[in-house]
């Protein structure tokens, strides 16, 4: 990147709330605006040939993007930021950075799409990959090969929520000499930041909880690392992957109400998975913040809060449990999350549907598995709503 404002951030003690609202972003100084400009420009004026301002082409740099960069960096605790395109756009930098032969390990119950990108793209060009159960550390050490090069892991896990011990997975990658990056998701870096639990990266969906609003699909990459965020800026500039300026206002309009969102989410999840726990229709409800799920004591030391995510099987078929997400009222039945409505889905036939039933199967993901993103609307309509759901497919 070859813009003066490189989207590193400086080192600020102010708390997330404050930073949420205020890192990245000064008035402008031309017109006293408060909210960050939406730089709508393709290229940039120069002084003379290669003499420019700061900026030259927007896919290299646009200052709204720089803003929304430094503004993410902050609230990671990291030095350096970028954002992509999409969350898969920031996934795919990151592999960017290895070369054929090489052997990742990673979770067996990562997102459906991080799945496909692993085994249906890069498996094309002779990168190996390992899927284990990655709350088990051992199972981690085992994995390791000469040739691995990165640990990749999500934690809460997309959609089983597991929790994985991120400072001792970090450890093992590092004996290793190999990289940990930590997909960011679910935990936002308002209840996780992996970068000071002794993680590499940082691997966020903007589309999701920083955005906020389910009107924007972006992505980012964080880390302490200046070598990794000039890879990452090189990626970013070379293919091209890069968020308009108006995503990425919209980012910067989501992250100043982050803290507040995500204290409703929390709420509104932990009182749903506490009702679910003891619904008689449901077999298994998985939610960190019940003290049955065999994550909590790690997610307590690990983050802030427990998240607005909650997934639970049914004593159901695979079609009743598709009847129950059809039927809800105020939960709407779409894949992503993180917005401030709420949202239901069926990870079988939709979000995993590109891992093969078997894999599937034995990571877990059973066929009745449903997972509600919790938004935050009032906690009685939306407990009003799955019961009457359930209670209309199950009858």
């Amino acid at each position: 990147m070859t813009d003066e404002h490189d989207g590193s951030s400086e080192p600020d003690d102010r708390r997330i709330e404050t930073r949420s609202i205020h890192a990245g972003q000064d008035p402008d100084e031309e017109t006293g605006a408060l909210m960050t400009p939406i730089h709508a420009n393709s290229t940039y004026e120069q002084d003379a040939p290669g003499e420019h301002r700061g900026y030259e082409y927007s896919r290299t740099g646009n200052p709204t993007r720089t803003d929304l960069e430094a503004n993410l960096a902050s609230l990671e605790n990291a030095e350096y930021g970028r954002a992509f395109a999409s969350g898969m756009a920031s996934i795919n930098t990151v592999l960017n950075l290895l070369e054929a032969g090489d052997h990742v390990v990673t979770g067996n119950d990562v997102y459906g799409g991080t799945h496909r990108i692993f085994t249906q793209v890069y498996e094309d060009y002779d990168l190996e990959f390992s899927f284990v159960d990655m709350t088990d550390l051992e199972a981690i050490e085992s994995a390791f090969q000469e040739n691995t090069e990165l640990l990749w892991l999500e934690t809460p896990t997309n959609p089983l929520l597991s929790i994985v011990d991120i400072e001792g997975a970090a450890e093992i990658a590092h004996e290793h000499d190999a990289l940990c990056a930590i997909d960011n998701t679910f935990a936002t870096p308002y209840l996780q930041r992996p970068l000071d639990l002794g993680a590499d990266i940082v691997s966020h969906s903007l589309t999701k909880y920083l955005g906020g609003h389910s009107d924007i699909v972006g992505g980012a990459l964080l880390t302490n690392d200046e070598e990794l965020d000039e890879e990452f800026g090189f990626y970013q500039n070379a293919v091209g992957a890069t968020p308009g300026p108006f995503e990425s206002f919209l980012v910067l309009r989501g992250t100043k109400t982050l803290p507040v969102r995500m204290d409703r989410h929390c709420e509104n999840a932990q009182a749903i998975a506490e009702w679910l726990e003891d619904h008689p229709d449901v077999d298994r409800v998985y939610y960190p913040g019940l003290e049955s799920h065999p994550g909590h004591e790690i997610a307590a030391e690990q983050m802030d809060d427990f998240g607005g995510m909650v997934s639970f099987e049914l004593d159901a078929t695979m079609e009743e449990a598709g009847e129950v997400v059809s039927n809800t009222e105020v939960f709407t039945l779409a894949e992503s999350l993180g917005g401030v409505e709420s949202l239901i889905e069926q990870p079988a036939p939709m979000t995993h549907a590109a891992i093969p039933r078997e894999e599937r199967i034995e990571a877990g993901l059973e066929d009745s598995l449903i997972r509600a993103s919790v938004g935050i609307e009032h906690v009685d309509d939306l407990i009003a709503d799955l019961e009457q759901a359930i209670d209309a497919a199950l009858e």
